[in-house]
């Protein structure tokens, strides 16, 4: 009846016959070949807005930019910290951008304190940035697996003071 090597064959046809086994047969097999090839579509960050107050945890595998207010714990792939944002809780993702203030323990892969970050907390890092302006108060430790739950014996680089403050 139907063969592929037949329809894939060049060659002459007659057009009566071949009108209506063309769409049974080529209908089903470019969905076939490209749902597995097509590209998967990375979501747009969750934006929490500056008039948005949010009491409790969040957790997503995706970003996250906080303008508003979160008081809990945040778990996500990349978190942003606007400048108007305040957060009060632990913050745990594989990028932190921090432009506004954290009240709380920082964990990150890359953590990066912009000049207007203003951060009351400890923070775990493989990787730090610290823009000139950042005020920051606790202590800093690098570990090769911020992420995980568990304490490492490395010592402690505690800082009482703002770092960087330029005026």
């Amino acid at each position: 009846m139907f063969s592929k090597s037949k329809i894939n064959e060049p060659g002459p046809k007659n057009p009566e016959i071949e009108r209506p086994k063309m769409p049974e047969a080529t209908a089903p097999k470019p969905q076939a070949e490209f749902s597995p090839s097509a590209p998967k579509v990375k979501a747009a960050a969750s934006v929490l807005s500056s008039d948005l107050t949010v009491v409790g945890n969040l957790r997503t595998t995706g970003d996250i930019q906080v303008e508003g207010t979160v008081e809990g714990d945040i778990r996500a792939h990349l978190l942003t910290v606007g400048e108007s944002a305040t957060i009060r809780g632990e913050i745990v993702a594989d990028d932190i951008v921090v432009n506004g203030r954290v009240v709380g323990r920082v964990r990150g892969l890359k953590v990066r304190l912009t000049a207007t970050a203003r951060v009351e907390g400890d923070i775990i890092h493989k990787t730090i940035a610290i823009e000139s302006g950042a005020h920051f108060e606790g202590s800093v430790q690098r570990q090769e697996d911020p992420l995980s739950n568990g304490r490492s014996s490395a010592p402690v680089t505690p800082v009482t003071t703002a770092a960087a403050k330029t005026e």
